[in-house]
C-alpha cells in the first residue's frame, strides 16, 4: 500500500510531466487578470442596472429590485455548481475557460438590448404618462442575457481562487501559510481594484455616453478576460478532477442511515475502519460520531473487494469521505452568520436612488454618478487590506517579537458588528435626507434633487467596506484552513453561496415589508417614490437583524471549538 507521501507526490507530479516549469508566481497574473476583467465587466453593469430596468423597461421599484436580487443570487449560486463540475468532471482550467466564453455571450446579448429597439419596450408617452410594460419575448431576452452572465461568472469564480492556490503549492502538497495568506489578501485587493474601476470609469461612461457605449465597454472587458486566461494555458498546473464530492456526501449519509443500528465502540482501536489508499487518516474523529458508522468494516470478506476497495460505496465509505462531510457540517452555522450579514451587502438598489435624489456636484463642471458612490466601499476595502497586511500586522509583530495573527473568527465577528453599524448610519442619513425632501416640498417629486450633499452617504459606504473586508477575507481563509485539500473549490465558493442565499432572503424581506406596509392603502416603506416611502425604517429592520446575527455568531463561535489554525501555528501569537 502506498503511503501518504507517495500518494501526494504522484498527485502533484502527474500534471507536471510535460514541464517542470509550470505553475509558480508567473502563472498568477493571468489567472488574476481573468477574474479581475470579469469582475470589472460585471460590476460595471450592476450599479446602474436598477435605473436601466426602471427607465428602459418601465419596471416598478420592487419588481426591478427583485430582478436585481435574483440576478445577484444566481450569480453567487452558480459558482457552487461550477465547483462541483470543476472538482468532479471538467477540472478547474476547463471550467474557467467555459465560464469566460459563456459570460462574454451574455454581455453581448445585454448590449444588443441597447442596439435593437425590438428587444425592449417603446419609450413612455409623456403626454398621457403611460408606459408599455415589456413583452414576454423582451423579458425572456433580458433574462437570458443575465442568466448567461450568471452561468459564466459561476464557471470563473468557482475555480479561480483555488486554481491560483494550485500554482503555489509545493510538490508534496504542503501549503506555505504566509504565502497563502498574502495571496488571499492581494487576490481580494485585485478584485476590489477592478470593482473600483468598474464603478467609477464604466459607470461614468454609462452616465455620460449613454447605454449603447456604456454596455459595450463591459463586453470588451470580458473579451480581454477570456483572452488573458487562454494566453497562459501552457504555464498552468492543471490538477486532474476527482470523483464528485456531492455524490460522496450522499453516500456517507446513505451508509450511515443503513447502518444506524450498528453500535459504536468507545475504543476506536477495537474497530476496523475503511481507509482510502495512501491517506493519512486512519481513524474518524469523535465529532458527529453517528457518521462513523458509515466507514466501519463489519465483515471484510463481504464489505471489501480483493484489492481492498469498498464492495458497495453506498454501504461502506472511507474515513476521508466521513471527515470531508463532517468538516462541511461543522462550518454551516458559522457560514450562516456570513450569509445573514450579506443581506446588508446586497442592498445595491436603494443607495443608488438615495444618491440620485441628493446633490452630487463636486464642482460646477463635475457630478459624481449615482452608481459610483459604491467606490467608497471599494476604497475602504483596499485601504483596510493594505493597512492590515502591510502596516498593522508587521508593526504588532515587531513590538511583540512574535508573528501576530488575528484569528479568522475574530475578524468575521468584527465585520458583522461593523455591518450593524453601517445599517444604523444608513437609516439615520436616510431619515435626514427624507426630512429635507419633505421640508422642501419634494414629497410628490421623486426625481427632485434635495439641497443635501450626497457626501453624507460616504460614512455608510466606508463602514460597509470595512465590514466586508474583515468578514469576506476571513471567511475564505477559514474555509480553506478547515477543509481538506480535496474540497478547495467548494471552500472558495461558500462565501458566494452565502451571498446567493442572502439575495433570496433579501428579496423575501423586501417583498414582505412591501406587502405589510402598503396594506390598507398606505404608502409602502419601499415606494418607487423614495420621498414618500420610509427607507429609513427599512434599514432599521436590517440593523435589528444584524444585531441578532452578531449574538448568533458569538454562540456559533463558542460551539465550534478549536480551529486548525490554532493547532497548526504554535509558534505564532494568535489573537483569538
Amino acid at each position: 500500500m502506498k503511503n501518504s507521501w507517495d500518494h501526494k507526490k504522484t498527485m502533484m507530479e502527474e500534471p507536471l510531466l510535460e514541464s517542470t516549469q509550470k505553475g509558480g508566481l508567473r502563472a498568477l497574473p493571468f489567472i488574476i487578470a481573468n477574474e479581475a476583467f470579469e469582475k470589472m465587466a460585471t460590476y460595471g453593469l450592476m450599479p446602474n442596472m436598477i435605473l436601466y430596468l426602471m427607465k428602459q423597461y418601465h419596471m416598478e421599484m420592487t419588481t426591478a429590485s427583485n430582478i436585481m436580487f435574483f440576478w445577484s443570487g444566481a450569480t453567487n449560486f452558480m459558482p457552487v455548481l461550477g465547483a462541483i463540475i470543476s472538482d468532479s468532471f471538467l477540472g478547474r482550467f476547463r471550467t474557467i475557460g467555459f465560464g469566460s466564453i459563456v459570460c462574454l455571450m451574455g454581455m453581448i446579448l445585454l448590449w444588443s438590448t441597447t442596439i435593437f429597439p425590438q428587444t425592449r419596450p417603446p419609450p413612455c408617452d409623456e403626454s398621457s404618462e403611460t408606459c408599455i410594460p415589456p413583452t414576454i419575448f423582451q423579458s425572456l431576452f433580458l433574462c437570458t442575457s443575465l442568466g448567461l452572465m450568471s452561468i459564466g461568472a459561476g464557471g470563473i469564480r468557482s475555480s479561480s481562487l483555488a486554481f491560483g492556490a494550485d500554482q503555489l503549492e509545493s510538490r508534496d502538497g504542503r501549503k506555505n501559510l504566509a504565502v497563502m495568506e498574502s495571496y488571499f489578501s492581494w487576490y481580494y485587493a485585485s478584485y476590489t481594484l477592478s470593482v473600483l474601476i468598474a464603478v467609477t470609469c464604466v459607470v461614468y461612461i454609462q452616465d455620460n455616453m449613454g447605454w449603447k457605449v456604456g454596455f459595450a465597454v463591459p463586453a470588451v472587458l470580458m473579451f480581454f478576460s477570456a483572452v488573458s486566461f487562454f494566453l497562459a494555458s501552457s504555464f498552468y498546473v492543471k490538477l486532474k478532477c476527482k470523483s464528485s464530492l456531492v455524490v460522496g456526501f450522499i453516500q456517507v449519509i446513505t451508509a450511515s442511515y443503513r447502518r444506524r443500528h450498528l453500535k459504536l465502540s468507545a475504543n476506536c482501536t477495537d474497530v476496523v475502519y475503511h481507509c482510502k489508499e495512501g491517506s493519512a487518516l486512519v481513524f474518524p474523529s469523535d465529532s458527529l460520531r453517528f457518521l462513523n458508522k458509515a466507514c466501519i468494516v463489519k465483515n471484510p470478506e463481504k464489505d471489501l473487494t480483493p484489492d481492498g476497495n469498498s464492495a458497495d460505496s453506498w454501504n461502506l465509505c472511507t474515513v476521508d469521505q466521513i471527515e470531508e462531510l463532517k468538516s462541511l457540517i461543522r462550518v454551516v452555522p458559522i457560514w450562516s452568520t456570513g450569509m445573514i450579514m450579506s443581506i446588508n451587502i446586497c442592498q445595491n438598489s436603494f443607495p443608488v436612488l438615495q444618491a440620485t435624489s441628493m446633490n452630487r456636484n463636486i464642482s460646477s463642471g463635475f457630478k459624481i454618478p449615482a452608481g459610483s458612490f459604491v467606490m467608497f466601499t471599494v476604497i475602504s476595502i483596499i485601504l483596510w487590506i493594505a493597512l492590515y497586511d502591510r502596516v498593522f500586522l508587521p508593526m504588532a509583530s515587531r513590538i511583540m517579537r512574535k508573528r501576530i495573527y488575528i484569528s479568522t473568527l475574530n475578524r468575521m465577528g468584527a465585520g458583522i458588528f461593523l455591518s450593524f453599524m453601517a445599517m444604523v448610519v444608513t437609516a439615520v442619513v436616510e431619515n435626514i435626507r427624507r426630512s429635507f425632501a419633505v421640508r422642501e416640498g419634494c414629497e410628490d417629486k421623486p426625481q427632485a434633487v434635495v439641497h443635501l450633499s450626497a457626501m453624507w452617504l460616504v460614512p455608510q459606504y466606508c463602514l460597509s467596506g470595512f465590514a466586508e473586508a474583515l468578514n469576506a477575507i476571513a471567511q475564505n481563509e477559514f474555509y480553506f484552513s478547515e477543509f481538506p485539500r480535496s474540497m478547495s473549490s467548494i471552500a472558495s465558493t461558500l462565501n458566494g453561496l452565502g451571498m446567493s442565499a442572502a439575495n433570496l432572503l433579501a428579496s423575501f424581506i423586501l417583498s414582505s415589508i412591501d406587502d405589510l406596509t402598503k396594506s390598507g392603502g398606505n404608502e409602502s416603506w419601499i415606494s418607487s417614490n423614495i420621498n414618500k416611502g420610509h427607507y429609513d425604517y427599512y434599514y432599521l429592520v436590517l440593523a435589528g437583524l444584524s444585531m441578532a446575527n452578531l449574538i448568533y455568531f458569538l454562540l456559533c463561535r463558542r460551539a465550534y471549538g478549536p480551529r486548525k489554525e490554532e493547532r497548526e501555528q504554535p509558534g505564532n501569537m494568535t489573537v483569538s
